[in-house]
């Protein structure tokens, strides 16, 4: 490089750093405003795309279809990660079974019914209605993970639809690469084969790899407290690699990891947490961003009505039958099926999967695009802001219910202990109780409290009140024991242990 070109380069480095800081503020601004809204943010990360693109003011001309796959795909298992990592297993585990198959048979039936609906009242050919049809029938898990957790719903509703929109990734990602292969269509048994299997390899190893990380992190103290969010977030990456070298489901495999790592208590997890929230944050902007870029709004006009039309059948038709026949067999109430119908939020997914087509060169896959595009945008803008109207009017919201107990895990190598910080939420039943009322096991004693910001060694007589902080030194030995007693006392009172509450289902 000549003397002449460095000046220039550095010069578009700083011009790139300026707009990538600038667009993340405005985003993170636009955060506040979805959360008042409802909104789910990716229309605000598409409409900041749209804005910085051709047709608007950035005037920035992008067109490549292979760059924003490879970009979506890296988002969105960053996306699964953070949400298995905040999927509570004591709500997921009652649940698998009607998830599973609302992820998979009700996938199938979405895909039918509005693959007709596009062959036959827009007039779309069978290849690309077949593509379209299971495009849209995933389910976004950015979006829901960001709708839902906002809403005091049950805890059989929220688990439900976060682990279908984990799970249904996978078959949806195999339906449309095979409907964007050139040549004939495989038969639907040699589908339904090659989905079945891709499932249990990437369920195997997800799980496989969750359970041996999180083994190695309790078992091993790393040098700083940094390094366990960036090591959980490598050990779910591992996870995804793994199962996409063998042939398997990547995002399966990284979304079960990641729960498995989620439900283990591992050490320092509120920052671990975090992290993984804040990286989540930074994944989807970057991937509304791109796909708003890559959407040329001046093209979209001709696209509006079979958008409308095949979205109407989608929400109307295909989303509410896929969820009576998938949870049939389950007894599920009226009224939560009516949610689950209403709730199948589409987001980027959609539309990252609407580039599989662009990229393997399917006859009108740009249209296919615009269509997505229009259709995500338009009923993510009908269907967010009314959800929690609809869980008001069919009477599912929960009120009151407490959060549960933040305990944070430092492992203390040489003196063969952990140090647990412990704050008590709001509406924790751990106010009131007395130091000496928790019967935490030998081994383990509270050294400090932190309440109003003053320290002082507590007695046994001490009240705990909420917003305390808790200093619990524990030995190796009776630390899940600890951890365990804790967060009984938390759910069921002083009483706990008596009154049947022995904290087993307290996960995080």
């Amino acid at each position: 490089m000549s003397e002449e070109e460095r000046p220039l380069t550095v010069h578009h480095l700083n011009q790139l750093l300026l707009v990538c800081s600038v667009v993340l503020l405005v985003a993170v601004a636009a955060v506040r405003i979805s959360s008042r809204s409802g909104l789910p943010s990716l229309l605000v990360y598409l409409g900041i795309g749209v804005l910085m693109g051709q047709d608007g003011i950035g005037d920035i001309h992008f067109n490549s279809a292979e760059v924003t796959q490879v970009m979506g795909y890296a988002a969105l298992v960053v996306i699964l990660a953070e949400g298995g990592l905040g999927t509570k297993w004591k709500e997921v585990r009652p649940v698998l079974a009607s998830a599973s198959v609302l992820a998979t048979a009700g996938v199938a039936i979405s895909v039918g019914i509005t693959a007709a609906g596009a062959h036959y009242l827009v007039g779309l050919e069978w290849r690309q209605a077949l593509i379209i049809g299971a495009v849209v029938s995933s389910t976004d898990a950015a979006a829901v993970f960001s709708v839902l957790r906002r809403i005091p719903l049950p805890a059989r509703v929220t688990g439900t639809l976060e682990a279908e929109s984990g799970f249904n990734d996978a078959p949806v990602v195999i339906l449309v690469v095979a409907f964007s292969t050139a040549g004939p269509v495989d038969h639907w048994y040699v589908l339904l084969a090659e989905i079945a299997l891709e499932l249990a390899i990437g369920a195997a190893l997800g799980i496989a790899v969750g359970w041996f990380g999180s083994w190695g992190l309790k078992h091993v103290a790393l040098p700083a407290s940094g390094l366990y969010p960036i090591a959980v977030l490598a050990i779910a990456v591992t996870a995804y690699a793994a199962g996409a070298l063998a042939h398997g489901s990547g995002f399966l495999a990284v979304y079960l990891a990641s729960m498995v790592l989620g439900n283990a208590r591992l050490p320092h997890w509120p920052a671990t947490r975090g992290f993984a929230e804040g990286l989540g944050w930074i994944a989807q902007i970057g991937m509304f961003v791109v796909l708003g870029l890559l959407v040329t709004p001046h093209e979209l006009g001709d696209d509006v009505w079979p958008a409308l039309v095949i979205g109407l059948v989608l929400t109307m038709v295909a989303r509410p039958l896929s969820v009576v026949f998938s949870l049939a067999p389950f007894r599920v109430p009226w009224q939560e099926q009516a949610l689950m119908s209403w709730a199948g939020l589409r987001g980027a997914v959609p539309i990252i999967l609407a580039t599989i087509p662009m990229v393997n060169g399917v006859d009108g896959s740009r249209r296919i695009f615009n269509i997505v595009f229009v259709l995500v945008v338009v009923y993510t803008l009908i269907q967010g802001p009314t959800l929690p109207w609809l869980a008001r009017t069919l009477r599912l919201g929960e009120q009151g219910e407490a959060s549960d107990l933040g305990i944070e895990s430092a492992p203390l190598e040489r003196l063969r202990g952990h140090l647990l910080s412990v704050s008590v939420p709001e509406g924790s039943r751990m106010h009131g109780v007395e130091v000496g009322e928790l019967r935490l096991p030998p081994g383990a004693a509270v050294t400090l409290v932190v309440r109003e910001g003053k320290s002082f060694v507590p007695l046994p007589t001490t009240v705990l009140r909420r917003a305390d902080e808790l200093l619990v030194v524990a030995t190796d030995p009776v630390r899940d024991a600890a951890e365990r007693r804790l967060r009984a006392v938390a759910h069921g009172g002083k009483l706990a242990g008596w009154l049947g509450t022995n904290g087993a289902g307290a996960g995080r």
